[in-house]
């Protein structure tokens, strides 16, 4: 296990490294220069030069990135131009809502999913089961913003029943948190659906039926049992997705998570912002990708992370 966490530390380091590096890279060489959005109304050249000076941006690019690199070491990402304080604390500010948004989808989308799932498995090439089958394939057919605009004319602007964008009460995550799932719950139930009827028709469910198993313990405790590993990946898989900011839906109703955040950045070309974001939204993606490894030998005790590990 030491080993196998050893080797994650190092593969996470050195991801973490390509990514903002990548980023890095790529936002100096898009067209535009973020001097113009910072500068005064027809700004004259020396104002140009002044704030690419101020930002550092008259310096060729290697000598940036390596005062880049020298204080992303000391934990410092730099100074939003936007904001004019430190990127990083402008991202923590806004992580909360995108946590809080991503944690209510994922629950949601596993306490719905996963029952359905089984079910869809139990009834499988039913008339019934086809039905949900062909709900779930138009639940995946159908884009975010298209979701959202439909609830949002409904349910906020027809009914009045949620407010229809930003964070003004508990209420304001139903509509987000629900334009999300739909998408999440289709997948996640077909993939569940998919790997309980494999795991139903194996052998060892038709012993334990004949040694006279109840059809809930075969159900729930053997056939969900062998399937809940892939059906675990695919949730944090989903959640770290969630966690790196649900860009189109925070957009939509302007919920002021990280999404919205970077949204406004690019277009600002507010690159220490940019980098920030890209920087935690990694780190947490890799922190739950880990935990979800974790959870596999506690899952299926013939899971040996080490062993993995030395392959």
């Amino acid at each position: 296990m030491r080993r196998y966490l050893i080797t994650r530390l190092a593969q996470s380091l050195l991801t973490v490294w390509f990514t903002v590096t990548a980023v890095f890279v790529l936002l100096r060489l898009a067209p535009g220069d973020p001097a113009v959005n910072y500068a005064p109304p027809n700004p004259t050249s020396a104002q140009l030069d002044a704030v690419r000076a101020q930002f550092g941006l008259d310096q060729p690019m290697a000598q940036q990135y390596l005062t880049f690199l020298g204080h992303l070491l000391r934990g410092d990402i730099g100074e939003s131009f936007q904001f004019r304080r430190p990127a990083l604390d402008v991202v923590l500010d806004r992580l909360p809502y995108t946590i809080t948004l991503a944690m209510a989808a994922i629950v949601v989308t596993a306490l719905i999913s996963v029952p359905l799932g089984v079910w869809m498995a139990r009834r499988a090439d039913t008339a019934k089961e086809l039905g949900v089958n062909i709900g779930t394939i138009a639940g995946q057919s159908m884009p975010d913003f298209w979701i959202g605009f439909v609830l949002l004319i409904i349910f906020a602007v027809n009914l009045g029943w949620f407010p229809p964008s930003g964070f003004t009460s508990g209420a304001s995550i139903v509509l987000p948190c629900l334009t999300i799932v739909v998408l999440q719950i289709a997948l996640i139930s077909r993939l569940v659906r998919r790997e309980m009827t494999v795991n139903l028709a194996a052998p060892y469910i038709g012993v334990a039926r004949a040694r006279g198993v109840s059809e809930r313990r075969l159900t729930w405790g053997y056939a969900f049992g062998n399937s809940a590993i892939p059906v675990v990946t695919a949730l944090g898989t989903r959640f770290a997705a969630m966690l790196n900011g649900v860009v189109i839906v925070e957009v939509v109703f302007r919920w002021p998570g990280v999404g919205e955040l970077v949204v406004d950045a690019l277009k600002r070309r507010d690159f220490p912002l940019i980098q920030a974001t890209v920087l935690v939204t990694v780190v947490l993606a890799l922190i739950v990708q880990l935990l979800v490894d974790l959870l596999y030998p506690l899952m299926d005790p013939r899971v040996r992370l080490g062993q993995e590990a030395r392959r």
